[in-house]
């Protein structure tokens, strides 16, 4: 694999609208940045968009997007931004000196090219987003059965619709988006089953009047399913998926009073949207080091402090890592870490932006702790998954298996269900089926789990699939290619 070097004052890995906004700002402040995204375009997994846009249709915060690509346009002609899109981080070191730089090795995600990057960075932003939860019911494996994220995808960049006769099913507002977009590009959806009852929003009240432009999104999803005819089931769950080599149907069940399911119905389908919440990727704060912490939804993200400074000097985290609570959190929390970027290096002092943003962040932060509140995983695991259910898709390992090594062997923790197992051992490395192993280990009540507990199964050495001649032909004393600067 070639492997080019490029040096710069600031790197940022992810290009949706975290690491984009923190690109711009520290840009426009005067350093030089390196911005890394998996996809071909910037806009991240949120703004995801097909090639022949210039920004994408029918989605939310599209103003800002707009607004951040025509000020980023200027600084990537000029230099101040190198763009390395369609590049993935695949290993990551930190400075082994103050004075050293964090080095962040790439590979080309197009599979039409082996060109990689080793880029070297002063300060570093960690903005790598999140994605879907997913718990595993007879019949998840079926062709046809998709992740909710992967649903909605498909249809913002290629414009493809996952099937004909929908069911959504799991829990929280992104259901919404999902099944919304789906029926305005053709889909019929039959059902979108939401496990939990919307009431539970009114736990928090100074969460929901936080963001009053959610309003007006839920406003839009509404008329969108009055338009279309969309069931919404509050309280209702797809306990199965029929079919023998493709999706034919769906069993959905309404739930009662702790967790217990009653009033089965069938109806038919030839695709299935499933989704949990959302979870980080840390794959690479995690080899760096950083502190982490347990949010209100279970999920392990990284503990920063009010200026978007990791607990490992010149690391910043912001977006999704820092806690699932969608894009305007994201990019208060980018501008922040831009300007904190701009200050640490010596080229803006703190200002009445810093101010603003900090303020957007703490509404957004009241609005996710709403939003986990309302959104808490199913308290009946035992029945939605049987013992005879493959957990770990990989390495074919059922329900039964796992709940055994717990029981039988006294495994306590995730890894130990990995090590005895091997849940989560396969090529997803555990992404797939993470969230079921904790939750069939540690219980789900998220209240419980703890760092220990959790952060073993996010340690990968390699953060993304590389093949070995790639590995085999690197040179890592030292990189081909002309250096930048």
């Amino acid at each position: 694999m070639s492997e080019i070097r490029v040096q710069v004052d600031f790197a940022v890995v992810g290009g949706g609208p975290a690491g984009l906004t923190a690109a711009v700002i520290a840009a426009e402040g005067g350093a030089n940045v390196a911005l890394i995204d998996f996809n071909a375009r910037v806009g991240g997994q949120y703004w995801r968009h097909g090639a022949g846009e210039a920004t994408p249709i029918g989605q939310h915060h599209t103003t800002e997007l707009r607004s951040l690509i025509a000020r980023l346009k200027p600084l990537v002609s000029s230099g101040r931004v190198r763009e390395l899109l369609g590049q993935q981080v695949w290993n990551v070191a930190a400075p082994n000196s103050p004075s050293g730089a964090f080095s962040l090795r790439t590979t080309a995600t197009t599979g039409t090219s082996d060109q990689g990057y080793c880029v070297e960075a002063q300060r570093l932003l960690v903005a790598t987003g999140a994605y879907d939860r997913q718990l595993p019911i007879p019949g998840w494996t079926l062709p046809g059965v998709v992740a909710a994220g992967g649903a909605q995808a498909l249809l913002k960049e290629h414009g493809y619709v996952v099937g004909k006769r929908i069911a959504v099913g799991g829990t929280g507002p992104f259901l919404l988006s999902v099944a919304a977009g789906l029926a305005r590009a053709g889909a019929a959806v039959v059902s979108v089953c939401e496990y939990n009852s919307p009431l539970l929003w009114a736990r928090t009240p100074i969460g929901i009047i936080s963001q009053p432009g959610k309003a007006g999104e839920g406003a839009q999803y509404v008329g969108t399913f009055i338009h279309k005819r969309i069931p919404y089931l509050p309280r209702h769950v797809i306990t199965e998926i029929h079919g023998s080599d493709h999706v034919t149907g769906v069993t959905i069940a309404k739930v009662g009073r702790n967790g217990t399911l009653f009033a089965h119905r069938t109806k038919q389908v030839d695709a299935v949207a499933l989704g949990w919440g959302f979870t980080p990727q840390l794959e690479l704060l995690e080899a760096l080091g950083a502190s982490m912490r347990v949010d209100s939804d279970g999920s392990l993200v990284a503990r920063v402090d009010h200026t978007q400074r990791s607990s490992v000097p010149g690391l910043y985290v912001a977006g999704e890592a820092t806690g699932v609570g969608g894009a305007t959190k994201a990019m208060a929390e980018g501008e922040v870490a831009g300007l904190t970027v701009l200050h640490d290096v010596g080229l803006e002092s703190r200002t009445s932006r810093v101010t603003q943003a900090l303020k957007r962040v703490a509404r957004a932060n009241r609005f996710a702790h709403a939003l986990h509140n309302a959104s808490p995983l199913p308290a009946n695991l035992e029945t939605l998954i049987p013992d005879s259910v493959a957990v770990c898709r990989c390495e074919e390992v059922t329900a039964g298996v796992i709940r055994a090594a717990t029981t039988e062997l006294e495994t306590a923790t995730p890894r130990d269900g990995k090590i005895t197992t091997r849940a989560g051992m396969g090529r997803c490395q555990g992404r797939e089926c993470g969230l079921a192993v904790s939750c069939l280990s540690l219980g789900t009540d998220t209240r419980n789990w703890s760092i220990d507990a959790l952060r073993p199964t996010q340690k990968r050495a390699i953060a993304t699939p590389i093949s070995l001649g790639a590995l085999a032909e690197l040179d890592l004393n030292s990189s081909s290619g002309k250096d930048n600067e």
